[in-house]
């Protein structure tokens, strides 16, 4: 019976309906009205026995909406990312927090790669210039010369499951493939994966194109500044599809306008929805919105992962993706 149910309270409005489905059998699902969004600061109304929450990475689940809930047992993010959760204090707590990783795992890298591709081969730009010109005339053969990712070096920070992913796929388009990680694979995972580790700043140093995939964290806080920007070849392209405060975006604008660097391929920013105005009108720089995990496709996969996470944890029947400080 619903009163015998955990009680599961989704702070977001989920973007697709499958793959929830699972959940209304074994929870009750309470979710905001329609049209509102959440606040941190107005936590009254909303109901305090929820044992359960449902956040996603523009939630702040913060120690004032965790004490909000005295009966909360798990906070499932719909997300890989988990910044937005006070984990330690959840924690502190007993209180679980999972997140959703594997689900994003492709789709995040097919969109590094695409941004990359978008800038190297100058896409957005012969896109936006046939539009306005309403033509396909190119006008000089040396005008906007765009260039090749075969035979490039390509350094990946943070060599998780997204950076291997990307790895895969410009190994295929025949790049030489570097990595950066805390820990090293063994040599007959490198030598399997057809990787090679380089220290950091070797890596900045050597590679033609850095793709960043490291988490976020005060060790990776601005790991991308001024001082490393200016180790970087001066050809060198820059992806980050992994979060933006891991990169000083005044030292990046700094850099792209001296010529310390190429280009810029972003996907994520230091100050979430607002870029720094000059990337805008920048032509060696390509943007997207935060869209990493914005396929159908994507979403209902996270969906699942969500689901199973909730499921498992209530079931103990299966594994589920704890966060783990």
């Amino acid at each position: 019976m619903a009163q015998n149910k955990e009680k599961l309270l989704f702070l977001f409005h989920p973007s697709v309906a499958r793959g929830f489905e699972a959940l209304e059998e074994q929870v009750e699902v309470v979710t905001l009205p329609e049209g509102e969004k959440f606040d941190p600061k107005k936590l009254e109304g909303l109901p305090k026995d929820a044992t359960i929450l449902g956040s996603e990475f523009t939630i702040p689940v913060t120690k004032e909406v965790i004490d909000y809930f005295p009966n909360l047992k798990l906070i499932a993010n719909y997300a890989v990312g988990f910044n937005n959760i006070d984990v330690a204090y959840a924690n502190s707590k007993g209180i679980t927090v999972c997140n959703t990783p594997q689900a994003v795992i492709q789709p995040t890298a097919e969109l590094a790669v695409a941004l990359l591709l978008g800038l190297t081969r100058r896409i957005a730009i012969w896109d936006h210039t046939m539009r306005r010109q309403r033509s396909s005339a190119k006008g000089s053969l040396s005008d906007g010369m765009g260039t090749d990712i075969y035979r490039k070096k390509v350094g990946i920070v943070g060599y998780g499951n997204i950076g291997r992913a990307v790895g895969r796929i410009l190994k295929a388009m025949g790049a030489e493939i570097f990595y950066y990680k805390r820990h090293k694979l063994s040599d007959e995972e490198a030598q399997k994966e057809g990787v090679t580790y380089a220290p950091l700043d070797q890596l900045l140093r050597e590679c033609d194109i850095i793709s960043l995939h490291t988490p976020y964290n005060e060790d990776s806080h601005h790991l991308i500044n001024e001082k490393s920007l200016g180790t970087m070849k001066p050809s060198a392209i820059l992806v980050n599809t992994a979060r933006g405060k891991v990169v000083d975006e005044a030292a990046l604008v700094s850099a792209l306008k001296n010529g310390t660097i190429a280009g810029a391929a972003l996907d994520v920013f230091e100050h979430d929805d607002n870029p720094l105005d000059e990337l805008y009108d920048m032509e060696n720089v390509v943007m997207t919105p935060h869209v990493g995990t914005q396929t159908v496709e994507a979403r209902v996969a996270m969906a699942e992962e969500f689901t199973n996470n909730v499921l498992g944890f209530l079931l103990q029947d299966r594994p589920i993706a704890i966060v783990k400080l």
